[in-house]
């Protein structure tokens, strides 16, 4: 097997591939079967495999496809895994499970959208929803730039976001569009008013593989931000918590803390990997998200707008609709050797890395 093998092309292939590699093991796998079908008309589900006592000590947890499309790479992360004995030798040594979440938004992944099929975004999702969501005024003024009427935008458009860009700044405007946000549901990183199906088949995940460990360690996967190629390893929590020091303990100084403007990624509310500390309460949790840099941001962003006019415009002709899907998935999977071997080798670094911080 090579790199290459571990990547997939469509959703079903990857899960395929994912099933197989679990067979491999002689894994049982538990599936939690949406309730729509793919867009092929497959099965769509969230696998998950554990390789690991019930009664492990420590469990490390692996998940991919939080945001859909970003799903090829989180899933071929979890089939190198699952194919390096080494590495599950070394997860028993460290008194170990590792439980592996499979396509965490299939509808997404198989439809070629970053959202789930609510038109939400996963990781804006997991907040408390018995409170008020916080407005974000600044994404309602640019709805109507992001979102135009017509696409390809016209040089009009294009003029105001940069416009907008020149006046507030970079990091200004990430935060704008990429925050979250609840009063435009055909928009942009939409928060959703209540929990997706995704959210509570993670919940019931968590309680059934998180609640019986001393120790809950959650990888997440994700692409589409920072240099083509690299991994940053991005903490979210507060920056007083202890897990920080232990999340730069482990994987190095390297590590960016999205909350103090050191990260590709801004400050965020309603992210997945903290609904552990909600369901699960082990004594100790550390979280990390691997996040993947693709093409420049522009382009991604670019993709990402064409993508949602596409969804709020189904009578757009085959040909506009092929086109802007392929923009979405090469935004997010960069379809080439060597991205796919930097993918891997840093996705294999930063799961040893945790088996050592835990054996520690």
């Amino acid at each position: 097997m090579t790199s290459a093998d571990c990547f997939s092309q469509t959703y079903a292939q990857a899960r395929q591939t994912f099933l197989q590699a679990c067979a491999a093991l002689d894994l049982p796998v538990e599936s939690y079967t949406h309730p729509l079908p793919g867009s092929a008309g497959e099965e769509l589900a969230v696998d998950v495999a554990r390789s690991g006592p019930a009664d492990a000590e420590h469990v490390l947890l692996i998940t991919s496809g939080c945001h859909g499309v970003e799903g090829f790479c989180g899933s071929a992360v979890q089939i190198d895994l699952l194919r390096d004995r080494d590495f599950l030798r070394l997860a028993g040594e460290a008194r170990c499970a590792v439980v592996f979440v499979h396509a965490a938004n299939p509808w997404g992944f198989s439809w070629l959208r970053r959202w789930t099929h609510e038109n939400v975004d996963l990781n804006r999702n997991f907040r408390d929803f018995s409170l008020p969501c916080a407005p974000n005024p600044d994404y309602a003024a640019l709805h109507p730039v992001m979102i135009p009427r017509q696409w390809p935008p016209s040089l009009g458009n294009r003029l105001r976001l940069l416009s907008k860009l020149a006046r507030r700044g970079r990091k200004h405007l990430q935060k704008a569009i990429s925050g979250g946000q609840s009063s435009h549901p055909d928009g942009l990183f939409y928060t959703g008013t209540a929990p997706t199906w995704s959210n509570r088949t993670l919940r019931e995940i968590l309680r059934r593989h998180g609640r019986a460990c001393a120790h809950l360690v959650w990888l997440d996967i994700h692409t589409g931000l920072g240099p083509k190629g690299y991994g940053e390893r991005i903490y979210s929590g507060p920056g007083d918590s202890p897990m920080l020091a232990r999340a730069r303990r482990w994987w190095g100084d390297a590590v960016r803390s999205s909350q103090d403007g050191q990260s590709v990624s801004v400050p965020l509310t309603g992210l997945m990997v903290y609904s552990a500390l909600e369901e699960c309460t082990p004594s100790e949790f550390t979280g990390l998200t691997l996040e993947y840099g693709t093409l420049p941001g522009e382009q991604v962003l670019d993709a990402l707008r064409a993508e949602q006019w596409l969804h709020n415009n189904p009578q757009a002709g085959a040909a506009q609709r092929r086109e802007i899907k392929q923009q979405l998935r090469d935004a997010f999977y960069v379809d080439e050797p060597q991205w796919k071997e930097d993918v891997l080798r840093q996705g294999r670094e930063v799961a040893r890395q945790a088996l050592a911080g835990l054996a520690s």
